[in-house]
């Protein structure tokens, strides 16, 4: 097995030179190595050892109540002691008022570490945002305190038996009690929709108030314990047997009559719920970056160790000296070293705060590349270690499980393509893209393709039909834009020799799912 090493001189490097964290007024560079330093080192010593005792016990439900793997408890009352789930809450609330950059880089470190236990974990920042953004005083006051503390832990329940990625067919319903409100309905697909390291659990749910399609769905704050005390009447029915993320536990659900309250405003539940969801897109882009990183330090240890063959000169090689492994392990590494500069521009974009419009149509781009990229990695990962590879010996096998439902979750990335040609490449959106490749100064030939493209999807009759070759070309763009930028500040990565020759593989399409 090959201890996890958190990577983060590539994720400072990426931060601070290509993806020009210092354009925004506060990012201080020192303070956010010192943030990085910390967290690798907990994630080193305490996160990433419980991943595969999480992954080989898995979750159980004894008695109606989720129990997680041995170590998991203590693993997250060592996160909480340190302060981590306030990361990003304001200090009024107990938090450390720490913005999405310092987020990005602890959330990729904690996902290269144990992906399920950040899927547990995860969904707090967003929780925060939502509340800060659609909550009532009352709300903040209440449930801020507990989050930033580690007490709560949040859920997202959207998904129901009948109703995926279409929201319209929503049939959990919430009905006025009061002050309060009920919700009685069934959801699917909960990650951590219980689970017995946190105190306690806020489960933001969206219901339908009317029958008016999408109109008439609300989102609610939905707590496991009722305001007198007693426990609110949501219930675990079962726990998913999944092919990965074993120390995750999915949950169907059960919501008879549960005691919520209303966030935002009725009626306009998803653009409340939509602030959690941006947030869980960029998160999940960064796991595959996490995968596409833990392949590449599992496959190019392993190549270094490895004796196979001989050289030229009848000596023994090591198995990273054969060119066709070399070639590999740069892919690897390239797929990690793009997808981050990707999404970190996509962060700083949104920190930036007045470049909404460039977000809108990174957003899709990051959360398809590198989801597709961590799983693409995994694969070739399994090859470079051959027989090993396939074996639970080394995890790699692990690492491909857990990232395959990358690209699923979360807007399957089907979703996110037509999407993008659907909404986007006549607006906006795909303006400011557009924008950003003129301002990059990206060969001419790269930018005449992606013109070319956007014409095309723009002026069909069926511009969904257009959605795959949009994407590909929207990515191609963005992967010129990232290999300029790479070039232009290669000098400042501790290893630069090993960032020139990922910058020296021939360019490589993405053609994707």
């Amino acid at each position: 097995m090959t201890p996890f090493v958190a990577p983060l001189d590539d994720i400072l490097f990426s931060l601070h030179h290509v993806a020009r964290a210092p354009l925004i007024a506060a990012w201080d560079h020192d303070f956010a190595a010192e943030i990085g330093k910390h967290f690798a080192a907990f994630a080193e010593g305490e996160i990433a050892p419980i991943d595969e005792i999480g992954d080989q016990e898995g979750c159980r439900l004894e008695n109606g109540r989720v129990r997680l793997p041995s170590g998991c408890k203590e693993m997250y009352t060592a996160y909480c002691d340190q302060g981590w789930p306030g990361l990003t809450a304001p200090g009024e609330f107990g938090g450390q008022a720490q913005d999405a950059l310092i987020l990005a880089m602890t959330s990729e470190i904690f996902s290269g570490a144990n992906h399920s236990m950040q899927m547990v974990t995860g969904l707090v920042p967003g929780a925060i945002r939502t509340l800060l953004n659609f909550g009532t005083d009352a709300q903040k006051d209440r449930f801020l305190p507990s989050l930033a503390s580690g007490e709560t832990i949040a859920t997202m329940c959207l998904t129901e038996p009948s109703a995926g990625s279409d929201l319209s067919r929503i049939t959990c319903r919430a009905v006025p009690d009061g002050a309060q409100w009920q919700i009685s309905g069934e959801k699917i697909f909960i990650s951590g929709g219980d689970q017995d390291i946190s105190d306690e659990i806020l489960h933001l749910v969206l219901a339908r108030t009317s029958d008016n399609g999408v109109k008439g769905l609300s989102l609610f704050l939905c707590p496991s314990t009722k305001t007198d005390g007693t426990r609110n009447a949501v219930k675990v029915t079962r726990i998913e047997e999944k092919m990965g993320l074993h120390a995750s536990p999915t949950c169907q659900m059960l919501f008879d009559g549960a005691e919520a309250e209303l966030i935002g405003e009725e009626g306009r539940g998803l653009a409340a719920m939509f602030t959690m969801m941006n947030h869980a897109r960029g998160d999940v882009a960064l796991q595959g970056v996490a995968h596409a990183a833990r392949a590449y330090q599992i496959a190019a240890t392993y190549a270094v160790d490895r004796v196979q063959g001989r050289l030229s000169d009848g000596s023994s090689a090591r198995l990273g000296q054969h060119a066709d492994v070399r070639r590999i392990l740069d892919v690897i590494d390239r797929y990690a070293l793009f997808g981050r500069a990707m999404t970190h521009m996509a962060f700083v974009a949104m920190e930036l705060g007045d470049q909404g419009a460039l977000v809108e149509f990174l957003t899709p781009l990051i959360k398809v590349f590198c989801t597709e990229a961590g799983m693409r990695s995994a694969e070739l990962g399994i090859q470079v270690l051959g027989g090993y590879g396939f074996l639970r010996e080394y995890r790699i096998e692990q690492t491909y499980r857990d990232a395959r439902i990358t690209a699923i979750y979360e807007g399957a990335n089907g979703i996110h393509k037509r999407m993008l040609a659907t909404r986007m490449a006549q607006g906006p959106s795909a303006d400011a893209f557009e924008q950003m490749l003129l301002e990059e100064g990206i060969e001419a030939d790269a930018l005449v393709k992606w013109q070319s493209m956007r014409a095309q999807t723009a002026n069909h009759a069926d511009p969904a039909e257009m959605a795959h070759r949009f994407m590909q070309a929207s990515i191609d763009a963005m992967q010129a834009v990232v290999h300029k930028r790479l070039s232009d500040c290669v000098e400042a990565h501790p290893d630069p020799d090993r960032i020139r020759r990922v910058l020296a593989l021939d360019p490589e399409p993405w053609r994707g799912m």
